[in-house]
């Protein structure tokens, strides 16, 4: 078989997925596009491997590709997406679908036209603890699941410049104006993997406790937006998005008529598997702690990975789609990662308006394309331009201190 030719589109985020996928044996990286020529070669630096570099995305597209990464700005893919989708390239999509409803629209419209596989580039539900909580849903042993909660934190070093420098190095980035619901898939994926239930309807409540930063171009300052989902399968989520609050975890539960799972809190890979006493399946104790095995024929490759092994696993998903001809499965698939994407666009909303309820859309439906198909609201700044036509932060006046802008600006590597 001859080898999948993938091309990167953006060097920070691409290039560190492209050295997981060029450990796939039928895989060859053979170009980057990026704009910025000292990202590219830092890019190609990390990589290990010269390939070309061009700045032209519809001249990187001229390439004979089989596959395209999409690791450009969070909120920006959908256009990218769909020109891959035009001349029949895959695309494995980091890490929301579309920035706003409209482009979730004529991102699916766009698909259901081409013979393209689309796929979602989300690694936290591959982490081992994730991977075995839905492996003990799958079991049966916790009966029907009713509840489960997903929550993502991140907090950064408010004094960190070169974490500034190196992700958040001008004004207008899309990190500075970055909603706390619009993160989300960290938290929600997971969950959603694991039960196979898909929100419905949503509402949200901010966290409103601003990062004390001398320097600084945030223009948020919710610590977190907490989220609630009723499901298509009757149960509820509470997710965040990327939430900035106590210490860095990745916390997930998931609770059924019969017992519950969870990874713990500060205790690495470790999950607490509890059942009601009264309904202990043969086998198991009433409280079970342990680390799950990876159980898995690459498990070197998975230990090297970043983000717990998922890095590693979703190219290899990825790569298996391709080789089958066949597009990924819930919650990878293309409807699932427009659904996410429009969770986390109508939290938001659901924030700015004293959190009234949101339905989330079904995009099969041409009535609900119908409804959103020229919704462009958006929180962002684009690269083309366009100013942002909605606040970013649930108290809508929020705005750093001029004397903030100003040390951040002085930061070395730092624009306007």
């Amino acid at each position: 078989m001859e080898k999948i030719k993938i091309g990167i589109l953006g060097a920070g985020r691409g290039m560190n997925i492209a050295g997981n996928l060029d450990l796939i044996e039928d895989c060859e990286i053979v170009a980057l596009c990026e704009i910025s020529e000292e990202r590219a070669a830092q890019g190609i630096k990390d990589f290990g491997k010269e390939i070309p570099v061009y700045k032209d995305f519809d001249e990187f597209l001229e390439l004979d590709l089989d596959a395209v990464v999409l690791a450009n700005y969070f909120h920006e893919h959908t256009p990218y997406a769909i020109k891959c989708f035009e001349k029949g390239i895959h695309v494995l999509s980091e890490c929301i679908s579309n920035g706003t409803m409209a482009e979730g629209v004529e991102l699916i419209r766009a698909h259901e036209k081409s013979n393209s596989i689309y796929m979602l580039a989300e690694n936290y539900p591959q982490m081992k603890f994730n991977r075995e909580m839905k492996k003990i849903c799958d079991g049966g042993t916790l009966g029907k699941i009713l509840y489960a909660e997903g929550e993502y934190n991140h907090p950064v070093n408010p004094y960190d410049d070169e974490f500034k420098k190196g992700y958040i190095y001008f004004t207008k980035h899309w990190r500075n104006f970055l909603p706390r619901s619009y993160y989300v898939t960290h938290s929600l994926a997971p969950i959603m993997w694991a039960t196979g239930a898909t929100p419905k309807r949503i509402s949200a409540q901010p966290v409103f406790s601003p990062i004390p930063e001398k320097a600084t171009s945030r223009f948020v300052g919710d610590s977190s937006a907490v989220i609630t989902s009723l499901n298509d399968d009757g149960s509820v989520f509470r997710v965040t998005g990327c939430a900035s609050y106590g210490a860095h975890h990745n916390a997930y539960r998931i609770c059924g008529v019969n017992g519950q799972v969870e990874n713990l809190r500060g205790m690495g890979e470790k999950v607490m598997l509890r059942y009601s006493e009264w309904a202990i399946p043969e086998g198991k104790e009433e409280i079970n702690f342990y680390e799950p095995e990876w159980n898995d024929k690459d498990e070197e490759f998975i230990e090297k990975a970043g983000h717990g092994g998922g890095d590693y696993i979703v190219g290899r998903m990825f790569i298996d789609c391709i080789k089958a001809n066949k597009q990924p499965e819930h919650p990878y698939d293309i409807h699932s990662a427009v659904a996410m994407s429009s969770v986390a666009i109508l939290a938001h909303r659901s924030i700015l308006n004293g959190g009234v309820p949101y339905d989330i859309p079904d995009f099969h439906m041409e009535e609900c394309r119908k409804q959103y198909e020229n919704d462009r609201e958006t929180p962002f700044y684009g690269t083309d331009g366009s100013e942002p036509t909605i606040p970013c932060c649930s108290k809508t006046d929020y705005r750093p201190t001029d004397e903030q802008l100003r040390k951040y600006l002085e930061i070395p590597g730092i624009t306007e």
